[in-house]
């Protein structure tokens, strides 16, 4: 598919019936600490999860432009939603690269769901017929309604690390069914309360060599072109896109405050910070910002299409944009956060929601450090 060129804000990509019952239960979801069943019976039945996922395994078999709209859309419907789905689409991602019996087994299932892990916090020691796995993994989001678990492992044979070509400690990534992990309640945080971050452990759990993959270009098994490109790009890119959906969702918010309070009758216009063109310079650099990343993005899955390759200066451009974004995204709402009442300061409110969920996911080691 060729580029989308149009950058739409992200209320058109969603229908709206969708995305306000989404909203419905977002506060009931963060009491729960889980996705409310209600939202997860949306996701199910557009098949968020698998917007990776060939259509031959009941996917939407989406190109990487397309998804990540998606993915941004659903940010700004609701941080959690939108969390969830990237970071479980994103673990679904991994079916190009799954032995194909291990694939039909997981994806048979309109449900499905991986979470899990990418800190290779497990060691997998070698055995005769696979691996003997043990390990904790602190947070994998989507953990509380997962069909499957997918971890990294450090590779060990008689208790010694292996290493790979380049003299570095070797791991793999394996995935494990549910009875065999055991979930911690260990998601205590400000926000993205309901995207169910538990972490797991897995002792002593003894898995076939076809449970262990690569998450490699290289060793893509399906031909699809979002599968051949590098791993490291393709997450900046999915989460960058969920710190540009929150940030568009709070300045939609804090333009409903601004003109409220313009209308009240207590409010002094010659001393009032003026509130219109600080929130029209915000909502110039998030789409400014937008456009460059998608324009990134669009030209590598251009060439990845054409070409079946990506070269290191878009590969970069993607890594870069990735950044950018979710730094302005940050900044913007930071920015006009001090200025938004005590709307913003209660934790009832959607702004406040809005504002909590985008500092706990600036959290995520991937973007969360300055511009160059």
């Amino acid at each position: 598919m060729g580029a989308l060129s149009t950058i739409h804000h992200p209320s058109d990509v969603i229908d709206p019936v969708l995305y306000s019952t989404l909203r419905e239960y977002a506060a009931d979801a963060e009491l729960i600490g889980r996705l409310h069943d209600e939202q997860l019976h949306i996701i199910y039945q557009q098949k968020w999860f698998n917007l990776f996922v060939p259509q031959q395994y009941g996917g939407l078999g989406l190109s990487l432009p397309e998804a990540l709209r998606i993915e941004e859309a659903l940010a700004w419907t609701d941080g959690s939603v939108g969390w969830t789905v990237t970071l479980c689409s994103g673990a679904n991602w991994f079916v190009g690269f799954l032995a194909p019996s291990a694939a039909a087994s997981l994806y048979g299932n309109r449900k499905v769901c991986l979470a899990g892990s990418g800190k290779p916090s497990g060691i997998a020691q070698v055995t005769d017929s696979g691996y003997l796995v043990n390990g904790q993994w602190n947070y994998a989001t989507g953990a509380l309604h997962a069909t499957a678990y997918t971890t990294n492992c450090l590779i060990q044979k008689n208790g010694e690390q292996l290493l790979d070509a380049n003299g570095h400690p070797l791991y793999k990534s394996f995935w494990f069914y549910p009875s065999e992990v055991t979930i911690h309640k260990n998601w205590h945080t400000i926000g993205m309360i309901a995207t169910s971050s538990t972490g797991f452990s897995i002792k002593d759990v003894h898995v076939p060599f076809e449970r262990s993959f690569v998450l490699e270009p290289g060793k893509a098994v399906l031909p699809d072109p979002v599968f051949h490109f590098p791993f490291l790009q393709f997450a900046e890119v999915t989460l960058a896109v969920n710190f540009a959906g929150m940030a568009a969702r709070f300045l939609d918010l804090t333009q409903d405050i601004f003109e409220e309070r313009q209308k009240h009758p207590n409010t002094r216009q010659e001393v009032a910070p003026p509130f219109e063109s600080m929130l029209r310079q915000a909502q110039r650099l998030l789409r400014d910002a937008r456009k460059r990343f998608y324009q990134a993005v669009d030209q590598s899955w251009q060439s990845m299409v054409s070409s079946q390759s990506v070269s290191d200066e878009l590969l970069q451009a993607m890594s870069t944009t990735s950044r950018a974004l979710a730094a302005i995204s940050r900044e913007q709402v930071d920015g006009l956060y001090p200025y938004c009442g005590m709307a913003a300061a209660d934790p009832s409110t959607p702004i406040n929601r809005v504002w909590r969920d985008l500092h706990t996911a600036s959290q995520h080691a991937l973007l969360n450090y300055p511009l160059e």
